[in-house]
Parts: structure tokens; sequence; C-alpha cells
């Protein structure tokens, strides 16, 4: 087997600086309210001397004009699992270490290329996300986390070249149970190859079973024993503003980042979704909620975020926002559309299913629709909005417009391009009806759908007009 570790060590800071547009000094601080300190430093606070470690009222002392956030330990776990979410797309065996994801990848090699490629692609999802990451690979989970740790881009392909690859690591940075790092330190071990020389009685009598066992699951001698992370089936995201918000076009900002992890999220998955809500929290518990709904399930980041922008813009906003939510429950499979090799479509045009979204979104969900079929065979009454994505085929030609009711076709006599077709039908309800139906061409050229009486080819009545 073989194992990916991705090492996430500013996860909560990430976090938070994802979602904000300005590069003002920033820290996360954290423990009691009179002895707070700093946890994390963004890089207009580090260069302003600011460092992790450092008391917040010497902070204040250094650098007056600098925001400082409590660091919010539930949000960095929300955002692992988002993240070992969209890790999911690339094996299906995916776990959770602290601040780490590791995932089995020996498998997926096969289907994504060899591991530089992998890795690549890995990384390119990760930083598009925001996320800072340390990438390595080795045969067990708990080896690929010990070299993240220790650097970047670590690689080791064989259980052969395993042991030569921690000889060096440090026993402070080999993630053993910290008493026994201590007591090792005091003995004068400092590296991982040091320890793994000593006499594992002796390591037993003094230590116990627990930094033996450690050691075993480092090395592959025994399983790994980590539960493995499965995307859950809703998708739930908040996003707390920094300051009250009265205008719709100061949310475009996080609608676009929450729209990116949703498609991330819906990739791990390799899904889609067909209707999702949008929810602007106001004071006082009030919510505006605005729902987007699609033809059919999309997963593409730009299109979800026209269509998302789109209806966010015709809310008229009662109050000021403090939130902003997203919820999507309606998540079916999804078949991306199928393109031919050697497409003629300009360079720039949308696709049929993005133009009807947008369409949708400016104008209403009912300028644009599909139309489904009904028991009745009488043109003015076969046709009707269809409820589901499934598409509709009249098994003869039927025109895109049919008219409100038939009218006489003025001018010069048609030529004949099809037909005819008898209709004799309407007798159980007083309507009857007894027609044929031809496709005609006017003498403008226009393609029409007209009928007459039964064995005439005359006095036609125009029924509708073909695209």
């Amino acid at each position: 087997m073989l194992w990916a570790c991705v090492l996430l060590p500013h996860l909560a800071l990430d976090g938070v600086l994802r979602r904000r547009a300005n590069h003002d000094p920033l820290v996360l601080v954290d423990g009691a309210a009179n002895a707070r300190s700093i946890v994390a430093v963004n890089a207009a606070a580090r260069e302003a001397g600011l460092r992790v470690g450092q008391r917040l009222m010497a902070a204040r002392a250094l650098l007056t004009t600098f925001e400082a956030l409590p660091c919010d330990h539930q949000a960095a776990d929300r955002w692992q699992r988002f993240l070992a979410a969209v890790a999911y797309r690339y094996s299906s065996e995916v776990s959770l270490l602290p601040h780490a994801i590791v995932l089995e990848v020996s498998r997926s090699l096969g289907l994504f290329g060899p591991w530089p490629r992998f890795e690549t692609m890995l990384r390119a999802d990760f930083t598009a996300l925001g996320f800072r990451h340390r990438i390595a690979v080795a045969p067990t989970p708990h080896a690929a986390y010990v070299l993240a740790g220790v650097g970047d881009g670590r690689a080791v392909l064989s259980p052969d070249q395993l042991p030569h690859a921690l000889q060096a690591v440090p026993t402070r940075k080999s993630r053993l149970p910290a008493a026994s790092i201590e007591a090792l330190s005091g003995m004068g071990i400092r590296t991982l190859g040091q320890l793994l020389k000593l006499p594992r009685d002796g390591l037993r009598r003094r230590f116990g079973n627990e930094l033996l066992q450690a050691i075993d699951r480092l090395i592959g001698e025994l399983p790994a024993g980590l539960d493995g992370y499965r995307p859950p089936d809703v998708f739930d995201l908040r996003i707390e503003l920094s300051h009250e918000v009265e205008n719709i076009a100061a949310l475009v900002f996080p609608l676009r980042r929450m729209i990116g992890d949703l498609a991330a999220y819906l990739a791990g998955r390799d899904g889609g979704v067909q209707r999702f809500t949008l929810r602007l929290e106001h004071r006082d518990s009030k919510l505006t909620e605005v729902p987007v709904g699609l033809l059919a399930p999309e997963r593409d980041a730009g299109m979800l975020f026209e269509l998302a922008r789109g209806r966010l813009e015709q809310v008229q906003l009662p109050e000021p926002v403090l939130a902003l939510r997203l919820i999507a429950r309606d998540l079916p499979s999804f078949v991306p559309a199928g393109r031919d090799l050697f497409d003629e479509r300009p360079a720039n045009a949308l696709p049929i299913e993005q133009l009807r979204e947008r369409l949708r979104a400016r104008l209403g969900d009912r300028a644009v629709y599909r139309l489904g079929s009904t028991t009745d065979p009488r043109p003015e009454c076969a046709q009707a909005v269809a409820e589901s994505s499934a598409a509709y085929h009249e098994p003869h030609p039927r025109p895109t417009w049919l008219l409100a009711r038939p009218t006489p076709l003025r001018g010069p006599a048609p030529r004949i391009l099809a037909g005819p077709e008898r209709l004799e039908t309407g007798w159980w309800d007083g309507a009857e009806a007894c027609r044929d139906y031809y496709v005609i061409e006017t003498s403008l050229g226009q393609h029409a759908w007209a009928f007459c009486q039964p064995g005439e080819q005359s006095g036609w009545m125009l029924q509708g007009w073909f695209a």
C-alpha cells in the first residue's frame, strides 16, 4: 500500500483568511481572557514583528493597529472534514489525523497517473481552496504523517526505502507518545534511527507496549488503526461576515468562495447538485432565504456561481446581513455532457445547459422550461410543462411554437413537405376533431404545421410554426 498525507499546519488561520479580501495584519489568539497568546499570524502581522507565542498585550504594545480573533477550533475541525471530502475524490480510503488528512493512493495511481502527476493535482486542489499544506507519501499513513511534518514533498515509494527515510527524523517530530519522547531525549536518543536500533525487550520494560505499538504502526508491522472518513450527504457551509452588509454586491466575494467549496465537495462525491438554498442571516435570528433550482444536476463552479448571483441580485435586503449560509440537500448523481471531438461551436459559445440556467436565473423559473406530453392527442391539449428534467421526444414532427388556436392560412397554396397525419379524437368531451395534418412550406419559405378537412387540400388552418 501507499499512503499520501496532506498536512495542514495553518488550518485555523487559512479558514479565516480565505473569506477575507483585505490583507491587513491579523492574528489568532487563544488562552485565558487575561493571558491570551498569539497562536497564528498572517503575513502582514509577521512583517510587523508579531510572532506565535507572543502575549497579546506585548503585541499591542508593539503594533496598535491589527485585528485579533479568537482561535475557533471547531471551525478548524469543520474545515478539515471539508478538505477530507475534497480528498475523497482521489481515494475511497481517507482518514483524519491531527491537522492532517491521509489517503491510500496505490490503487488511485492507475487512474490519475504516477505519483508526481497525482501530487500536482492534489496540490492544485488545496491551493485553489486557499489552504497551505505539505504533502508526503510513504508505505504507511503514520510514516507519511511524520515525513510531511519534517519537510514538504518527501516521497518514499517502496517499503525497503522506509527505514532509511526515517533514520534522520528527530524523535521530537516522530509523532510518538509525548512522555516517551521526553524520556528518550534524556537518554540521548534524538533520532528515529537511534531508536529503531534499540532492543525491543528493553523498550518494552521501560516504556510498556504503547511505544512499541506506535513504532510498529509507523514502520508497517501493525495495521494503522485509523477510522475511515465518508463525506456527508448534505453540504452545509456558513460564513460569518466581518461587518454588517447592506448591499448585495458586497456578498459576491463570499458567495464565490462558498460556491467554489460546493463544487469541490461535489467533485469529491463525483455528484452534482440540483437545488440549494442561500440563507441570509440578519439580527434577531431573522432570515432571508434564496432558493436556487436547476432543471438538471450540475457541478461547474462558474455556472453555479452565475445562477446563485442572478437569484441573489433579485433580492431586496430587509435588514443588514450578518452571515451567509449555503445548504444543499438535493445531491443526485451527475453525468457530464458529451462533447464531439471536432466541436464546431464558437470559442465563447455557451453550452445549451448553461444558457438555459442563466435565462432561468435572470427571467424566472417559468421563463424557460421543458415540454412534456399528455394523454390527449389534440395539439392544443397534447403539450404541457414537464415536471421532471427528462426530455420529451415526440415520435412525429411537431412545431416548437403552437398557436393558441388555429388560424386560416392566407396567400398562395403551400408546398406539402410531409403528411397527411390523420387525427380523429375528442368524442368523449364534446370537442370532436377530425383533421389531416401536414408539414408545409409557405410562399415565404416558412415551415409550418397546418391541417385541413380529411381528403381535402384546401381551406388550410395554421396550427403552429417550426423553428
